[in-house]
């Protein structure tokens, strides 16, 4: 796992982490963090607690972040009905990224090359202390909160889930 805290998205993840005021230090994990699952059993903590970051399409084009917790699915209707559009597209590697600068399985909720259209933070994840993110890479991810999460991507909290 050497080098990994040295890849370019990995200390833009950091730079804008430690940027936005948020308190937690990236932590490499030795498995692959790329399954909201995956990053709850390297990490020891329930599924919940983990702050997928999840890229859709907009109708406009604009790119959509979703940071929902991972003991659930992000309902699609659901959130396109609350936002006023007919549908969401799920991203494709590419775009995610071309407008993130994150590889898909690695997406950090800030730091990215170019700002969604629009943020939604999952009102789920307030039922945590602490939740946790990925910083940019499929086995960095970094501590914190709700509350923080939303100051420091001026999202907007929202029930996006069953």
């Amino acid at each position: 796992m050497e080098g990994i805290l040295e890849k370019a998205a990995v200390k833009r993840a950091i730079q804008s982490i430690g940027a936005q005021g948020m308190k937690g230090e990236v932590k490499v994990l030795s498995d692959s963090a790329r399954t909201a699952l995956d990053a709850a059993n390297a990490l020891g903590i329930e599924v919940g607690q983990i702050a997928s970051s999840i890229v859709f399409k907009l109708p406009s084009s604009g790119a959509l972040l979703v940071v929902t917790s991972g003991r659930h699915r992000v309902d699609t209707e659901r959130v396109a009905r609350d936002l006023g559009v007919e549908k969401l597209d799920r991203a494709d590697a590419d775009f995610v990224k071309n407008i993130s600068g994150y590889s898909v399985g690695g997406v950090a909720p800030v730091g990215w090359v170019n700002p969604p259209e629009k943020i939604l933070i999952d009102r789920a994840l307030s039922d945590y202390d602490v939740v946790w993110a990925a910083a940019g890479h499929p086995h960095t991810v970094f501590p914190t909160n709700f509350d923080e999460l939303i100051a420091a991507t001026g999202g907007t909290a929202a029930i996006v889930g069953d």
